[in-house]
């Protein structure tokens, strides 16, 4: 289960990206970047950041915590530009807080190295989930104190935005021509022998982690648990192998 914090304050918005997130202090005085439940991409973007973002927590990469973070609409009060007015004021109860990594920089494959063997394994973790947003144009990953971390996979399991067709997703190999660490990769077939059966044993909390409330009502199901047990079948079956997803990377 996420951790819950509730957001007492307002901080920032941050302008990238098109839901725009904001930076919000929770009530244990941390601060923490809040993806809005009511943002356009909805919420099964929402989804994808926990499963993703905590299977990738439980492979050992550095991807920063995520909580569920719950705003009283009650602070858009405070709030001078309407834009952001309007999306707090869509976006009570639960949202994603993910922790504030201060003093970041965004990641460019032109001024920093990385480490060979890091580089397969957030490869091959980007293989899994079908992440598209990992290419040198936006490769959603920051430079910080202890290295790299990992962010934004909100674009990841796109097989859950078509549950009828989901099943062509499991062999769907993944392009990684344009991934942002494609050319520093050293061991990918290691990477994949140490992390196919990690992943298959914290899947399940990972799937667990996602709010109920985000689930609720889904389309062609007829309880949560049902769409819990979907996830975990689609993924546990990509895992299963032959993994003919993984792609091919000089070693």
């Amino acid at each position: 289960m996420l951790s819950e914090v509730t957001a007492v304050r307002y901080v920032t918005p941050l302008r990238e990206g098109g839901s725009m997130p904001g930076l919000v202090e929770g009530h244990d005085r941390r601060l923490y970047v809040l993806k809005w439940c009511g943002a356009a991409q909805g919420r099964k973007a929402l989804v994808a950041e926990v499963l993703a973002g905590e299977l990738g927590r439980g492979l050992g990469l550095p991807v920063p915590e995520l909580v569920r973070l719950d705003l009283d609409p009650v602070l858009a009060r405070s709030e001078p530009e309407q834009q952001i007015q309007e999306q707090m004021r869509a976006s009570g109860g639960a949202n994603l807080g993910m922790a504030f990594v201060s003093g970041a920089l965004n990641f460019d494959p032109l001024c920093f190295d990385v480490d060979g063997e890091l580089a397969a394994r957030v490869l091959w973790f980007d293989a899994l989930i079908g992440n598209v947003d990992r290419s040198w144009r936006n490769p959603n990953l920051l430079v910080a104190a202890g290295g790299l971390r990992l962010i934004d996979h909100g674009a990841s399991l796109i097989f859950h935005h078509h549950w009828p067709g989901a099943a062509g997703w499991i062999r769907r190999p993944y392009d990684a021509s344009d991934h942002a660490l494609r050319p520093a990769v050293t061991g990918l077939k290691a990477a994949d022998e140490e992390l196919a059966p990690r992943a298959l044993a914290v899947l399940p909390a990972a799937v667990a982690a996602i709010p109920e409330e985000w689930l609720d009502g889904e389309a062609g199901f007829d309880s949560v648990e049902e769409v819990r047990e979907a996830y975990l079948a689609q993924l546990t079956a990509r895992l299963a192998g032959p993994r003919e997803w993984l792609p091919e990377v000089a070693a």
